[in-house]
C-alpha cells in the first residue's frame, strides 16, 4: 500500500487568479509596494491602486505575505517561498484526489504523459544527491 502524505501545519486558503499574480510579483521582486505590483501585474484590464490594496490585505490575512513600513510606503514580502506554497497546493490535490498518495499522483501523471519515467528516475537521484549533501553537513 502507498505511503500516506504528512499533514500541513496549517492549511492556508487558496488564491484566487488575481491574488496569484499579485504573488508572482511579490516572490519575483522579494520586496514591493502597491504601485510597483499594480505596475508589474499582468491583467487583461488596468487595474487601480485600490484593487491591488485590497488584494494585497487579503493576501496578508490569509497569511501569504507580510509588510513593513518605510515612510509612507508599505512593503510588502512573501512569508513563504512559492515552491513551497505549490508543495503545499499539491499536497491538498494528493489528500482530495488520491486518499493521499503521492504514488498514485505519479502513477497517473506518467500514464497521462504529464511527466516521464525518465524525469521521475532523474529526479529520484537529484534528490538522493541533495539528501546525501544535507548529511554531509551535518557531521
Amino acid at each position: 500500500m502507498a505511503k500516506k502524505s504528512k499533514k500541513p501545519p496549517a492549511k492556508k486558503p487558496t488564491l484566487s487568479e488575481l491574488e496569484n499574480k499579485v504573488m508572482d510579483v511579490v516572490w519575483r521582486q522579494r520586496e514591493v509596494n502597491a504601485e510597483q505590483v499594480r505596475r508589474l501585474v499582468k491583467s487583461n484590464q488596468p487595474l487601480t491602486d485600490s484593487t491591488i490594496r485590497t488584494v494585497l490585505r487579503r493576501l496578508e490575512a490569509k497569511g501569504y505575505v507580510s509588510h513593513r513600513r518605510e515612510g509612507r510606503l508599505y512593503l510588502y514580502q512573501p512569508t513563504d517561498f512559492s515552491q513551497n506554497v505549490a508543495a503545499d497546493a499539491v499536497r491538498g490535490i494528493i489528500d482530495r484526489f488520491c486518499d493521499g498518495s503521492v504514488e498514485s499522483l505519479l502513477v497517473g501523471m506518467v500514464n497521462r504523459e504529464v511527466v516521464t519515467p525518465e524525469k521521475l528516475r532523474e529526479l529520484a537521484d537529484r534528490i538522493k544527491t541533495d539528501q546525501q549533501k544535507r548529511k554531509g553537513n551535518k557531521k
